[in-house]
């Protein structure tokens, strides 16, 4: 098999793999972002760590480096749309109540954005990174969280609800 066909297997083998979509939120200072990300699990029970992986140049990396702190939002399938604005860094609103237009809230702990309609949220303190190619894994643990009333009805968003492809 030839690399070109190798590596087209192996994209194809990981789009296999189940995965949720979330929206990281990070801030330093007055700098506030979420972003889109599949990336993300639970990594520990006791204590309570969740990981995310992020590029190391995207601008999430950074703030989540200064402020040593994050949020992740988890959402709900109906919102599908929403986590296309978040591919790219955000434009804030003066007073911080909208990201890319959609209405965000903030993490108490962290001073994270979180989406407004999350199904729920959990805050994060840094704990360690461990950087891996391109990409750093932030592991936190959890400080607080948030869940929706109705959200054991909901479906949480899917990977392959979105027709996004990021992976291997």
């Amino acid at each position: 098999m030839n690399p070109d066909e190798y590596d087209h297997l192996r994209r194809r083998t990981f789009w296999l793999m189940p995965s949720g979509i979330y929206l990281i939120g990070s801030r330093a200072g007055e700098q506030r972002n979420l972003m889109t990300a599949n990336w993300v699990t639970q990594v520990a029970r006791e204590p309570k760590l969740l990981g995310v992986s992020v590029e190391r140049d995207a601008f999430t990396h950074d703030l989540i480096e200064r402020s040593q702190a994050f949020a992740v939002s988890i959402v709900d399938r109906a919102d599908r749309t929403v986590i296309r604005k978040f591919v790219k860094p955000v434009a804030v609103t003066d007073d911080g109540a909208t990201l890319n237009g959609v209405a965000c809230a903030t993490a108490p702990t962290s001073g994270a954005p979180v989406l407004g309609s999350a199904l729920g949220f959990l805050d994060c303190r840094l704990e360690r990174t461990v950087e891996l190619g391109s990409h750093t894994l932030f592991v936190g643990e959890v400080v607080d969280a948030h869940l929706r009333p109705d959200a054991a009805d909901a479906e949480v968003l899917r990977m392959e609800d979105t027709r996004m492809n990021y992976g291997g």
